[in-house]
Order: structure tokens, then C-alpha cells, then sequence
């Protein structure tokens, strides 16, 4: 996990062997549920204190200030895309850091636990469907091609996917093609094997060339180009964890990203419900 001075870590009671199993913990329960920057092109982290990225572009305004008289003068404002940040809060028992210092192999940390998934459903939750209130759009929301019906059976996946696939080609978005598909639905495509006994999870993966991803926090599934280029996760400080407080029994912690995601190309995305 990342580790920055305003996380105030140094303040909490907990010696260095059992922040290494905190921070162990929270990479082995992240990493596989942070679908959505899987399909996103990463650039990189700028750092706590970075508050936009530069879009770009420019939109212009009336004049100069207010008082200037003179003619023949242009001015533009320079847009920017603001990050969000948040913070989701966890505690973790002190009997099971005395635990971790006295040698214990098998923590538990069901706080952080649920704390990690809270935080894997917000990410994906604003790559996929977006969080308006911090002014960007998903990879889902944005795609401008009609919604392809997956269903509920299994037997009409292949179907839905090619469909949505050749969307993509048709309007000159090249592959290779990955899909992020809800929990619900993956477990579907994971249990079933078609007529014949092949399974279904071979046969979808060759119609798109890449990966299948099971996404918590996504409606649906979506297909994606996995060209580059169209997608873009901005972070300023990855998932990282810091400290509030402690009592007697609990460190009080919590878990804290900023980020924002741009749409560069909305055409390379087909939504499947």
C-alpha cells in the first residue's frame, strides 16, 4: 500500500511487523476486486496534493477583466477535470496487534476486509457507471450504441457478446475485447459448460480475444476495446491506508483513494444488460 505523511501513520499504535500485515492484508484483498482499472489505460499517480489533471482544452471568455479598454484581445480559460477523493473507515483490533507482534500467522481483519470491498465497489462503481456529482462518466453510461440484451440463461451469452463485439468493429474500434461482467453473472459463465462440455468461459474469451473480469459494483456487463487510448484512470493517491484514532480495544483506520476518470473515447464500449 501507498504511504504518505498526511495519513498520519506514525501517530497509530502499531509496530512496524503488524503494519505490514495491515497493508498485506488490504493488497491481497484489493487486487482482485479492482476490475475497472483493469480496463482502464493507468497514469499514473501525481500524489496527494494534486487536486486536477489538464484536459487539454480551453473555452473562451468574453474579454479581459473588467476596467481594460483595448482592442483586439482574446482570452481563453484553460479547463481542468477535478479529482474526488474518499475515505472509507475501518477498525482494527489491538489484541490482534499484540497477536502479530507475539508471531500470529493468521490475522483477522474482517473489518478491513469489508472496508476493502467498500472501497473496490466505489472505484468500480464511478469507472463503470460514473459519479456525477464529481463531474466524469463510466465506460458504460457513455457508450452510445443501443444496450445489447444478455439475459439470464447462460446459452445466449456467446450470442450477446459476439453482437456486441462486432458493434465495435463495425465502427472501427479494433480489439482485442474484454468483458466486465456482475458477480452474479460471472458465476454463471464460470458453472456452465456448453453442449458438447466446453466450457463456457473458453468460448467467450475467443470471441473477444482478452480477458472476462468479474466486476462487484458493476449493473450488467459491459465489453470494452483493449486497444489503449480510450479510457483513462487519473489518481492522485492510490488506495492507501491511514490512521484516525484509538481507544483501549480498536485503532480506528480507513482507507483513501483520489482519483478521476475520463472517457476519451466513449465508441469503444457496448453495454450488455
Amino acid at each position: 500500500m501507498a504511504v504518505h505523511d498526511h495519513l498520519l501513520r506514525e501517530k497509530a499504535p502499531i509496530p512496524t511487523t503488524a503494519w505490514k500485515a495491515v497493508d498485506d492484508e488490504a493488497r491481497e484483498r484489493l487486487t482482485p476486486l479492482l476490475a475497472g482499472r483493469r480496463l482502464a489505460d493507468w497514469t499514473g499517480t501525481a500524489g496527494w496534493q494534486t487536486s486536477s489533471v489538464d484536459l487539454g482544452r480551453s473555452q473562451r471568455l468574453d474579454g479581459p477583466p473588467p476596467g481594460v479598454a483595448v482592442d483586439g484581445i482574446t482570452a481563453r480559460l484553460r479547463r481542468v477535470q477535478p479529482l474526488a477523493e474518499f475515505r472509507v473507515p475501518f477498525t482494527v483490533s489491538r489484541d490482534e496487534i499484540d497477536d502479530l507482534q507475539r508471531g500470529a500467522q493468521d490475522p483477522e481483519f474482517d473489518d478491513l476486509a469489508r472496508a476493502a470491498r467498500a472501497a473496490a465497489a466505489i472505484e468500480n462503481r464511478a469507472i463503470f457507471h460514473g459519479w456525477p456529482e464529481a463531474g466524469f462518466a463510466g465506460i458504460a453510461d457513455v457508450s452510445p450504441y443501443d444496450t445489447v440484451a444478455l439475459g439470464d440463461n447462460p446459452d445466449t451469452y456467446p450470442g450477446a457478446v459476439a453482437r456486441a463485439v462486432d458493434q465495435l468493429r463495425r465502427n472501427g474500434i479494433e480489439g482485442p475485447y474484454a468483458m466486465a461482467i456482475a458477480p452474479e453473472g460471472y458465476t454463471r459463465i464460470v458453472e456452465t459448460a456448453e453442449h458438447g462440455g466446453y466450457p463456457l468461459f473458453e468460448h467467450l474469451s475467443r470471441i473477444l480475444g482478452g480477458q472476462i473480469l468479474r466486476a462487484h459494483g458493476l449493473d450488467g456487463a459491459v465489453v470494452v476495446s483493449q486497444r489503449g487510448g480510450d479510457f483513462l484512470l487519473d489518481v492522485g493517491q492510490d488506495l492507501a491506508i491511514g490512521y484516525s484514532d484509538h481507544d483501549a480495544r480498536e485503532v480506528h483506520l480507513y482507507l483513501e483513494e483520489s482519483f478521476t476518470f475520463r472517457a476519451v473515447e466513449p465508441d469503444a464500449s457496448v453495454r450488455l444488460r
